[in-house]
């Protein structure tokens, strides 16, 4: 298969890119798969409510069938047409933050096919902040089933190129839309317990969904491989975002993980490993390995959010072979940071 790659720049959506939407949406009308941008990351697109359009995502990225897709739409009056009701939780969390990175977990209706939901009665939603996402979606027929553009277990695509490296040759299109704002996947809330749960954190934290909401939990089980629970939000109950070498990361002083990530890089160096450190700008002057990457001012949250998923795809580019991170603040957007790094790292720890 021929992957054609088409240019769109969402602040100028102009009658040329209005054209690449329509082709992209009659693709997706088709049962074919179309990579697009989003705030959050690329994803990978088809027909939410065609269960074969499921089944060539699940392919295309050799994702586990039991692992739900989230479902795209462009207006909340599309939400009721595929769930059996929309609380008053829904609502207000969706005046709050959508268009935006929050992904609602409700009970699904006929309309959804299992292949979508991954075998469960529920079913995941967004409404994403990005005007090529959103327009894609209206072009399509309203309903984009989408997880990242990647190959399952890899860090997920903030940039085109990324999703060019792992799905040309298997999908009908990819949109090159830029660099993402955000850089780390939605945060998810389900919203059928009796008590809200955060099942992925994100961007949108614990406390600004008590603020809406009031009582919110968190749902703090690991489902390893071997469970056989379903998982009800994607990256539950797989490995995620790893690079292709070995990561770890390291938790103590500043001068305790400096000490130890280059005594380790040079040990790793000796037996002919290429190496790499994701540091900060703080102490990235610091590190002694091969490759040395900063994902920005440890304070700046937002910044270190945006740049980890495409760090790591650099190593990958470099052919790094073993790497060291820093640990990060586990609240707010932190407890998301933390939560892709621990995954990436297949939660390989050092606590000094």
């Amino acid at each position: 298969m021929e992957t054609k790659l088409i240019v769109i720049e969402e602040k100028n959506i102009d009658e040329e890119a209005k054209r690449g939407l329509k082709e992209a949406g009659d693709i997706i009308k088709n049962g074919g798969l179309v990579a697009f941008p989003t705030e959050t990351v690329y994803g990978l697109g088809g027909d939410a409510l065609n269960p074969e359009s499921s089944k060539k995502i699940y392919a295309a990225k050799g994702r586990p069938s039991d692992n739900p897709l989230i479902v795209h739409v462009a207006n909340m009056d599309d939400l009721s047409k595929i769930v059996k009701e929309v609380p008053d939780s829904a609502r207000k969390l969706a005046d709050a933050f959508w268009p935006g990175p929050l992904t609602m977990i409700l009970e699904k209706n006929d309309k959804v096919p299992y292949e979508t939901t991954g075998g469960l009665d529920t079913v995941a939603i967004r409404m994403p902040n990005n005007q090529i996402a959103l327009g894609l979606i209206r072009e399509s027929g309203g309903y984009i089933a989408a997880p990242s553009a990647n190959t399952s277990g890899r860090p997920s695509p903030t940039v085109a190129k990324f999703c060019v490296e792992d799905l040309s040759g298997k999908i009908e299109m990819i949109i090159d839309g830029g660099q993402v704002g955000i850089g780390l996947e939605s945060t998810i809330v389900d919203l059928t317990s009796d008590v809200p749960m955060i099942l992925r954190p994100g961007y949108i934290t614990l406390d600004m969904l008590k603020e809406v909401l009031g009582e919110v939990t968190i749902d703090k089980t690991i489902i390893d491989s071997s469970s056989t629970q379903k998982p009800k939000a994607p990256g539950m109950k797989y490995r995620h975002y790893a690079p292709k070498g070995q990561l770890t990361i390291v938790q103590g002083s500043e001068k305790e993980v400096v000490e130890y990530i280059n005594k380790e890089t040079a040990a790793a160096k000796a037996l002919g490993k290429r190496t790499g450190v994701i540091g900060t700008d703080e102490s990235k002057e610091h590190y002694r390995a091969d490759i040395v990457k900063s994902v920005g001012n440890r304070l700046d949250e937002k910044t270190i959010a945006h740049e980890l998923f495409k760090v790591l795809r650099e190593f990958d580019d470099e052919n790094v072979d073993v790497m060291f991170s820093e640990s990060f603040d586990d609240s707010g957007i932190g407890q998301a940071i933390m939560n892709r790094l621990l995954k990436a790292a297949g939660h390989n720890v050092k606590i000094l």
